[in-house]
């Protein structure tokens, strides 16, 4: 059995960089040309300068809700979409409301090679419990799978009596969907006395894959592994695992990405290890969307996976990047801690705690110096004033004692007191 999906997986990390950053700026000169709200988001930009991480850092992070007001504005895509994308082809609708284009041809999310890490392989029959109804998640996986020549049963969501009945019958070798819904089925199948052993691995995402499910699948048979997919995108990372099925440590990054890890509010790459949002470039010809931040945070994890592959890991999916808060009735934004920053080179890292004292609210910045410099404790404190309209203290701490978890602002708040 061939061990990987392609020889692209163990390309050596420089070939790969090299291929990627030659690639961007003649891709970033067709999608402003073929994609009007691109080139007006992007401004009087030279593509052909963008071909270095450092000078693809120098353009502005696209966010959902910066996306969503385009959309609005210029429906249903927001001249972010190819016009080519728009004939015979689908569009979805996600929470938001959001647009998204199907790309072109097949696997155009490319989920493939996901699939193809947790074994699933051409002659499959694959039970897809994923949503098809307006979203695009159970499309990502489905026309991923059948550009592996597996047999897809699309059995959608709910109904889970049918489901059970149905692949009772159907004896599929696979699973895609959510991770607790096949716990869902598999219980079912043993109240209802029907046989489901023929499902021997699953791919699962949406959801938590919780270890001790994780190892209940095992026990019963099922090599799970997860991946870690956006609609705007589609599979952006995904696991890989030892012959006996126990998962290796972060997930991989998916081919033809290029990934930022962002200090949320900024469009800053951090150090790696360091936690931060998750931002993609995507050579879709279809939907080119430049640094399009997912507002996922992870982190890159150290070195290449035991599996062989040889793409950049993340830990996974870590929480949301949104941490806009209200205090004191006014809302702050980490992008207001970012411009705090931007005034004070001196400061390292920033993290804004809010607390409640006395019934009110209150704010403390947290900051780390860099490189030694002096930080002027008073001099910061204006400049918050200043950026938020509220008052709040500074504190200087301790470089590296700051949590590496993501979050520029920290809500310590009691809401049930």
């Amino acid at each position: 059995m061939t061990a990987y999906f392609d020889a692209l997986e163990t390309r050596e990390s420089a070939v790969r960089e090299k291929d990627l950053f030659e690639k961007l700026p003649s891709f970033l000169a067709r999608a402003m040309t073929q994609a009007e709200g691109l080139k007006r988001w992007l401004g009087d930009i030279d593509p052909q300068s963008i071909d270095s991480r450092s000078a693809l850092a120098s353009l502005p992070v696209l966010g959902k809700q910066d996306l969503m007001s385009a959309q609005a504005e210029n429906p249903p895509f927001g001249g972010f979409a190819a016009a080519d994308a728009l004939r015979g082809n689908r569009v979805f609708m996600s929470p938001g409301p959001v647009w998204e284009p199907q790309g072109f041809g097949a696997d155009p999310w490319q989920a493939a090679r996901a699939l193809f890490a947790a074994g699933f392989r051409a002659g499959d029959i694959v039970h897809n419990a994923f949503s098809y109804h307006m979203t695009p998640g159970a499309f990502i996986l489905d026309e991923g799978a059948r550009a592996m020549g597996c047999l897809i049963f699309p059995a959608g969501v709910g109904n889970t009596d049918s489901q059970v009945e149905a692949a009772a019958r159907l004896r599929p070798t696979a699973y895609t969907g959510t991770p607790d819904f096949l716990k869902i089925m598999l219980d079912r199948a043993v109240e209802s006395g029907l046989d489901l052993s023929s499902i021997t691995h699953a791919m699962v995402s949406g959801g938590a894959l919780f270890p001790s499910l994780r190892d209940e699948y095992y026990l019963r048979g099922i090599k799970t592994l997860q991946c870690y997919a956006t609609a705007d995108i589609g599979v952006i990372a995904y696991e890989s695992a030892a012959e006996n099925g126990s998962p290796y440590p972060g997930m991989i990054l998916n081919e033809n990405l290029i990934l930022e890890i962002v200090r949320p509010g900024s469009g800053e790459p951090v150090s790696d290890g360091e936690v931060g949002e998750v931002v993609v470039t995507c050579l879709n010809e279809a939907y080119p969307l430049i640094r399009f931040a997912t507002g996922d945070l992870s982190a890159v994890v150290e070195g290449p996976s035991p599996c062989g592959r040889t793409n950049t890991r993340i830990a996974g999916w870590m929480g949301r990047a949104d941490q806009r808060t209200k205090i004191k009735g006014m809302f702050v934004d980490p992008k207001q801690v970012d411009a705090v920053m931007k005034r004070h080179p001196e400061i390292a890292r920033a993290r804004l705690v809010v607390s409640r004292a006395d019934n009110q609210d209150s704010m403390t910045l947290h900051v780390e110096a860099g490189g030694g410099a002096e930080l002027d404790a008073a001099s910061i404190s204006a400049t918050l004033s200043d950026v938020t309209r509220l008052k709040g203290d500074v504190i200087g701490v301790e470089a590296g004692s700051l949590p590496n978890d993501g979050k520029v602002i920290a809500d310590e708040r009691d809401y049930e007191n």
